[in-house]
């Protein structure tokens, strides 16, 4: 699944702002006591978008810091070599690499992070005077930023106040284990700001009190675009006064966690594209359900075989589709 796009196709397209992490994911199934084989990913909402986007041919950077560490070293190769510019990274001499650690299950991942100190907590607004935002389609960013630390959330402010360079989207990205000892109101003064903004129904529902489109446009009413994800059930795009909802794809599921993101990126590759609503939310359920067939952050994106045929199909077409992992 590929979209053209003409008027973004230029450097830094796109910039995913925030941190990313090594991770530890079990090499076999069962009890994690009982593993004996670890496997080491990388993973962060804000590069996996950016991943995901570069595979669906948008040009992408990721912006964050990494600590001066192996796992530092692994995070810039392995989304750097996923086509991602990583040239406005910064490799901190002090601060380590944050990594967590998951089990990997089909109905959830227990994820236990070891983040605090972390190079990219101490990321603050001077991070954006050494980025050259001219000719960028979009910023992204996300509310696990604005949990890290005071400089990060004075950073997600930054990026937010207008006038700005370029139109930003914020996926809320509810982490409650971040946000213990800090006051998530802020998530809603950041989402407002922003001109796309998605969210999950549920964790609409856990910060805000609701996860209704209605309620929640009543909540948050100057972003352009509100998306809205309701699981598998499918998910609502709220703009001009007009809601869209498309259903969700049966799937598979291996491991939802980066579902979201690969939704995320499926959409705004398509918002960028000019697409209409239901199109972007097509195109936000085939990325996600190329993340569900996989036990990694980020799959390979489906062939395009599979996607191109689905994001025009009619709605019995799309009704009855069924995607399994191959093999």
């Amino acid at each position: 699944m590929r979209f053209e796009l003409p008027g973004v196709d230029r450097p830094g397209g796109v910039v995913c702002l925030g941190e990313t992490m090594a991770v530890l994911v079990p090499a076999e199934p069962g009890p994690v006591r009982a593993v004996g084989t670890w496997l080491r990913a990388i993973g962060g909402a804000e590069s996996n978008v950016a991943v995901h986007l570069a595979r669906l041919g948008v040009r992408s950077r990721w912006v964050g810091a990494v600590g001066d560490d192996a796992f530092g070293g692994a995070v810039l190769d392995a989304v750097g070599g996923a086509g991602v510019d990583v040239s406005a990274v910064r490799v901190d001499p002090e601060r380590p690499t944050g990594l967590y650690v998951k089990e990997a299950d089909a109905t959830g991942s227990p994820v236990r992070y070891y983040r605090r100190g972390s190079a990219a907590s101490a990321m603050g607004p001077e991070v954006l005077d050494r980025l050259d935002l001219a000719g960028v389609a979009l910023v992204h960013v996300t509310g696990i930023t604005a949990a890290l630390s005071d400089s990060c959330l004075a950073l997600l402010r930054a990026v937010l106040a207008r006038p700005r360079a370029a139109p930003v989207s914020f996926d809320l990205n509810w982490r409650p284990a971040l946000w213990r000892d800090r006051d998530p109101s802020v998530l809603r003064e950041l989402a407002n700001a922003a001109d796309v903004v998605l969210v999950g129904s549920d964790e609409a529902q856990a910060v805000w009190g609701t996860g209704d489109p209605d309620g929640l446009r009543e909540l948050l009413p100057d972003p352009a675009t509100l998306v809205v994800k309701h699981g598998a059930r499918g998910a609502t795009a709220v703009e001009g006064g007009a809601t869209t909802f498309q259903e969700g794809l049966r799937v598979d599921v291996v491991e939802p966690v980066g579902a979201g993101d690969a939704f995320a990126a499926g959409y705004l590759a398509a918002h960028l594209a000019g697409d209409e609503p239901a199109r972007r939310l097509r195109a936000g359920h085939l990325q996600a359900a190329a993340a569900l067939l996989t036990r990694e952050d980020v799959g390979e994106p489906l062939p395009a075989s599979v996607t191109a045929p689905l994001l025009d199909a009619d709605a019995p077409t799309w009704a009855a589709a069924h995607l399994r992992r191959r093999g």
